[in-house]
């Protein structure tokens, strides 16, 4: 099906997978519709930390094997820069990065445990306090903005189509399969379906019968006003995530999440939060070089976490012609590999690269109702207050 009201396929949310997925496709030639509520990559997909390391998930040999040749893949810069510093302030995280070192190289990929003079020398607004570190000789990160606007250029460039402002309220259904997606604009037909909603996803879902348990999060970073250039922009440690830009700029988040309902269009973000204090007072333990810097914005979004807090990338049964994607808050980084994963799944039932079954949703069957309780992730009180 190819017309101006509808695609082949329909790809829901134009975050980062959403994004991936439609470029991934399109390259496969097939006719690829993307809808977002808003402005494609506008929540978490481009404002993150930018991380490309993770080596815990089974795409992380694909994300490592795709990452350095996004931008010329794509034909347009995502300011990709291999390799990432971790740095330690106390001994517990000293042991725990090591820990990570040992675990990576048995799987192949290079760590070098680094002392603290090593440390300092590499990363110089590190202080007498950095007690040594690792350093990832794979892995990296990328400017967030910069790679969410690559894949919709890139998307659009093979033929593939983006309507921003334009949220799913609702799927059809007929014969067992999804047939399109209601819109302010009318239905979009379509043979095919990626559900990448963030949030969204269970209650597009739910009418379906299919449960896709997820906890909506607020999450904030900072960004600070620029510093001189290091070598290695990738430095994470003392429990934070983020980078240096170009520009200079140590962008960082990290943190306890504010947990929040899940409405109907999606909850909303609300400006900085008294967690922007404890970002800085981070930053500046693992960098007291960086000590002196103003802040000079922050950010705060919405993350959907999963039970586990493990990517769902699964091609369900019924209706059979749909696939649900939620990355539970690693999307960025994992996104050239999941993108391909859900092309596979799409186009050929199956992940051509690697084995997917711990991402499948079925591992939530039976799980108990009163998970979020049981996690502690529900709203705390007052927190419709916050965004009211």
């Amino acid at each position: 099906m190819s017309s101006n009201r509808g695609a082949s396929v329909i790809v829901i949310g134009g975050g980062v997978t959403g994004l991936s997925a439609a470029w991934w496709l399109a390259r496969s030639g097939v006719d690829v519709l993307v809808l977002d509520k808003g402005v494609v990559g506008w929540e978490a997909s481009s404002r993150n930390g930018g991380g490309a390391s993770h080596y815990q998930s089974p795409l992380f040999d694909e994300e490592q094997r795709m990452w350095p040749q996004m931008d010329a893949l794509l034909g347009y810069p995502t300011e990709f820069q291999a390799e990432r510093v971790i740095i330690a302030v106390t001994e517990k995280q000293l042991e725990h990065y090591h820990y990570i070192a040992g675990m990576c190289g048995d799987m192949g990929y290079r760590v070098d445990r680094i002392d603290a003079q090593q440390a300092r020398q590499m990363v110089p607004m590190a202080g007498d306090n950095c007690l040594g570190g690792i350093h990832l000789r794979f892995g990296g990160h990328a400017n967030p903005q910069r790679t969410v606007q690559a894949y919709a250029w890139a998307t659009q460039d093979l033929g593939g189509r983006i309507i921003q402002h334009c949220p799913a309220l609702s799927l059809t259904t007929a014969g067992g399969r999804v047939t399109g997606v209601v819109t302010p604009q009318g239905e979009l037909g379509c043979d095919a379906l990626v559900v990448a909603a963030g949030p969204q996803i269970a209650g597009l879902l739910a009418p379906l019968g299919i449960d896709v348990p997820l906890a909506a999060a607020r999450a904030e970073m900072i960004v600070t006003e620029p510093a001189p250039l290091m070598q290695w922009g990738g430095v994470d440690g003392n429990g934070l995530y983020g980078r240096q830009t170009r520009r200079g700029n140590l962008a960082y988040g990290g943190g306890p999440h504010e947990w929040l309902l899940t409405e109907p269009g999606g909850p909303a973000a609300r400006p900085s939060s008294p967690l922007a204090r404890n970002l800085a007072k981070r930053v500046a333990e693992m960098l007291p070089g960086a000590a002196q810097l103003k802040v000079i914005r922050s950010w705060s979004g919405i993350i959907e976490n999963t039970p586990d807090g493990r990517p769902i990338i699964d091609r369900l049964s019924h209706p059979d012609n749909v696939t649900v994607a939620t990355l539970s808050g690693v999307g960025f980084g994992l996104s050239p590999a999941s993108g391909h994963a859900i092309r596979d799944l799409v186009i050929d039932g199956k992940v051509s690269f690697t084995d997917i079954d711990k991402l499948a949703l079925s591992r939530f069957a039976g799980l108990e109702p009163d998970w979020r309780a049981r996690r502690g992730w529900e709203p705390l009180p007052g927190a419709e207050a916050l965004r009211a």
